[in-house]
């Protein structure tokens, strides 16, 4: 084994887990996984639970990249709400995808129960209001949602939100009882060791060079390689130089979390009463939740073209204690970044390639629960049944204007742009 999880408070933490073998031989398979983040991890189980057989390959380690980094929070729905899809791709389209926006979490919990995943599971999820724009935002996102039939909603005033969150920021909330939070390194370790309790087989320091298509598709790797009669490309933000075109329609960026050293109980309970995770609603939006140890994991920001900030504290720590000013000194244990991908549009991109070559990338930040819809999805597909996946795979994939060279200097421009608007509440 040697590559290594990038210092961060979830690989501190993470459950001990057995060591996984690079590919070094042939072999075949149904089924080949390219990358086991949340995308590979649940179509690799989806269909060792239909009786594939299944071969995943990881270049680095299970949930090396945005699946083990990132917030922990179930978050429903897309990057994009059904009212813009909607508008944009019609109301049959938006009412297939409607129907699906809300499964992510609900798989998500079954895997957990069902096979035993301790990864710090908890429910509720608040999103916060900072002005009164926000808070009739939020008022239509609660009319969307039950319209497409989400009941497990409720709207809190001023007041109601400073039971659920410690601060003076925020005119409002919608709380989501069915959204939570976990411990994202662990979830994906959990589905790991459930993929092989099934027979399935993950190789980790197994970075795939070359896929040669045909009826059977052969997956390279340096020092082996697999035939299977199906693949899955779930590189996502981290698919270097594999598939070009791909790599052509999405763009990494960064995010920065950071972790405080374990609170007090009574501390734990002045910034979070119920222990329910937050993200506010600005476009640049911050997020927050207690760990099961009882830290605040905090985090924020994007930097476009997944640039490594320097000094993530020193970008984060600010925003933390504009939220929590009691929190100034407390210190930081852990502060790391990690790239997810960004689309023009916003939304999931699924396709294949050939007939037997399926990806799905870009979830722009609503990675969570849409990867675990993903692998449902793909699953079915795979097995015959595709008129879900084939929804996903209708939706337009747009390359960044101007290229490679000029779509984080736009992308930028526009995350500014928004920025601005939130900071004046327009």
């Amino acid at each position: 084994m040697t590559a290594i999880y990038p210092s961060s408070y979830y690989a501190a933490s993470a459950n001990q887990q057995p060591d996984r073998p690079s590919l070094s031989s042939s072999i075949s398979a149904d089924v080949c996984v390219i990358g086991a983040g949340y995308t590979g991890l649940s179509t690799a189980l989806h269909l060792a639970e239909r009786g594939f057989s299944v071969v995943v390959l990881e270049a680095s380690r299970i949930g090396f990249g945005a699946s083990g980094r990132n917030g922990g929070q179930i978050v429903h729905s897309y990057s994009r709400d059904m009212d813009f899809i909607e508008r944009h791709y019609g109301q049959k389209t938006a009412n297939a995808m409607g129907k699906m926006a809300f499964e992510g979490g609900r798989i998500i919990r079954r895997l957990v129960d069902q096979y035993h995943i301790q990864c710090d599971l908890k429910d509720g999820g608040i999103f916060a209001a900072c002005n009164q724009k926000q808070l009739h935002e939020l008022e239509a996102k609660k009319a969307l949602w039950e319209q497409h039939g989400h009941q497990q909603l409720d709207m809190l005033d001023a007041h109601q939100v400073r039971e659920y969150v410690g601060t003076e920021r925020y005119e409002g909330a919608l709380l989501d009882h069915s959204g939570g939070h976990i411990h994202p390194l662990n979830l994906a370790l959990g589905e790991a060791t459930a993929i092989e309790s099934l027979g399935g087989q993950i190789f980790e320091d197994s970075p795939v060079v070359d896929i040669q298509q045909g009826p059977k598709a052969v997956v390279k790797t340096a020092n082996g390689q697999v035939t299977a009669n199906f693949v899955m490309v779930a590189g996502n933000a981290y698919l270097t130089g594999l598939l070009p075109k791909l790599q052509q329609k999405a763009m990494p960026c960064g995010t920065q979390v950071i972790t405080t050293a374990p609170l007090s109980p009574e501390l734990q309970h002045q910034l979070l009463p119920k222990d329910h995770c937050v993200e506010d609603c600005n476009y640049l939006l911050d997020y927050f939740r207690l760990s099961g140890d009882g830290r605040l994991i905090y985090g924020g920001g994007v930097t476009y073209g997944a640039r490594e900030p320097d000094k993530v504290e020193a970008l984060i720590r600010p925003k933390m204690l504009k939220t929590f000013p009691m929190l100034k000194d407390v210190k930081i244990d852990y502060a790391w970044t990690g790239n997810f991908l960004l689309t023009l549009m916003r939304l999931p991109q699924f396709g294949r390639i050939g007939d037997n070559i399926y990806y799905a990338q870009g979830y722009s930040g609503h990675g969570v629960t849409s990867t675990h819809l993903a692998g449902e999805l793909i699953a079915s597909a795979i097995q015959g049944q595709a008129e879900r996946f084939d929804v996903m795979a209708s939706l337009p994939q747009y390359p960044f204007p101007g290229g490679r060279l000029m779509r984080i200097p736009y992308t930028a421009m526009g995350a500014f742009y928004y920025d601005m608007r939130d900071k004046l509440g327009i």
